[in-house]
């Protein structure tokens, strides 16, 4: 997952394993920059073979969230309803969160391990762990029945310490 506080996109991109999807948000960037991140993942990310999907479309790989595109459809589940939708819609990832606390989303309450792995069961999609996620916590949660984990701060910490 991608937004603004990762400071240097591209760094962050060059790092990533290839075969890692990535979620390119960036939400609060005016427009016209945004756009031009994205193009400049999306070089990235074909050179180093990582997939990469946009929130509200516009990238080649697929969209995250609502919006016609023929690639891979991400959605966000919060609740199992959230995820029934997503279902519906044909998302072929979930990412339940928040797993656990963090700061994309401040004073919102965790939905702990087991009620997060609930959400997304049974609908056929790949259910990813997100929201306070750590290599230390996928460890922990991974046995529930997720297919993997993402995060933001796990990866701006791995890009500090170079």
């Amino acid at each position: 997952m991608t937004d603004e506080r990762l400071g240097d996109l591209a760094v962050v991109l060059r790092r990533l394993p290839p075969g890692t999807g990535v979620v390119f948000r960036h939400h609060a960037t005016p427009p016209r920059l945004r756009r031009r991140l994205l193009r400049d993942a999306e070089r990235i990310a074909r050179a180093r073979r990582l997939t990469l999907v946009a929130a509200g479309g516009g990238a080649r790989d697929g969209i995250h969230g609502r919006g016609a595109h023929g690639g891979l459809r991400t959605w966000a589940a919060h609740t199992r309803r959230e995820a029934i939708a997503g279902g519906a819609a044909g998302a072929d990832v979930l990412f339940v969160s928040p797993v656990f606390a963090t700061r994309s989303h401040p004073g919102a309450r965790p939905l702990g391990p087991a009620k997060a792995a609930h959400i997304g069961q049974g609908l056929g999609a790949t259910v990813i762990a997100l929201g306070g996620m750590d290599a230390r916590r996928w460890r922990r949660v991974r046995r529930l029945g997720f297919d993997g984990w993402a995060a933001i701060d796990a990866w701006m910490l791995s890009a500090a310490r170079g």
